[in-house]
């Protein structure tokens, strides 16, 4: 199964770093945060990735263009003129990077990159959200209920202190954030069948439009993830994530 990973927006909201290349190759513990969403999907034996580029998708190229060479020991034989790669344990990857266009929306790089989905079910993801979710559990419910498309749902915690404001604007209590404060979000990490490339125009985003018309038909179903989930929107996020690597504390690192 075919896992499509978007990675052609331009990040304005992490401009400080997306300036020099897309959000998804940010880096997080020496690593691009694309190179990690990869890794949890292969973990589980989803190798074949579809990479929706777009903005500076020459940086995406250049990664995977080299990747053998920089991550492994290798020996360079001028004389017999090949390159051999040294490790036992070399991803099982084939990676195909789409230009998708520089301001396409989500559903609409969806649409670009159907001829190499094919016509059957595939998994897909945000470029920049990392999570510890069992993949297997969600084909496996996918696959149980028929519907068109699978969203994995968590929950984004209140971070503010939070107002009570009745009808007339008179603020009732000022009190800190509660659990029932907090919202669900769709996290990614979705399935969804090949039936839904009918329902998409060329340049619809995907929450708003396309999830938004499918849910209407009753074609799409949530899964609910209650491990952990975060998202590298900005770079307050970006340094968490940063800093659970330097300590060692990742818990979407299923991989050994």
């Amino acid at each position: 199964m075919k896992v499509v990973i978007w990675a052609g927006g331009l990040g304005t909201r992490i401009s400080e770093e997306s300036h020099l290349k897309p959000k998804p190759m940010i880096e997080i513990g020496g690593k691009p945060i694309l190179w990690h969403i990869m890794k949890i999907y292969s973990h589980y034996g989803y190798n074949d990735f579809i990479i929706c580029a777009g903005y500076k998708k020459e940086v995406i190229k250049e990664f995977f263009n080299n990747y053998m060479v920089y991550n492994h020991d290798v020996t360079f034989d001028f004389k017999e003129k090949k390159t051999i790669i040294h490790d036992d344990k070399i991803d099982d990857w084939k990676v195909t990077i789409v230009d998708t266009g520089l301001s396409t929306g989500t559903a609409g790089r969806l649409k670009k990159v159907q001829k190499y989905i094919g016509n059957e079910p595939f998994l897909v993801t945000y470029g920049d959200a990392v999570a510890d979710v069992n993949i297997p559990e969600l084909v496996k419910y996918h696959e149980s209920h028929g519907k068109y498309a699978t969203v994995t749902t968590v929950t984004l915690a209140q971070t503010k202190g939070v107002l009570n404001v009745d009808d007339n604007g008179n603020i009732l209590a000022f009190r800190e954030k509660e659990q029932e404060d907090a919202a669900l979000i769709n996290g990614g990490f979705m399935m969804m069948q090949p039936e839904i490339f009918d329902y998409i125009n060329d340049d619809e985003l995907m929450d708003f439009e396309l999830l938004k018309n499918l849910s209407k038909e009753g074609q799409v179903k949530a899964y609910l993830h209650e491990g952990f989930w975060q998202c590298m929107d900005t770079q307050r996020e970006k340094q968490k994530l940063e800093n659970m690597c330097s300590k060692g504390d990742m818990p979407w690192k299923l991989w050994e």
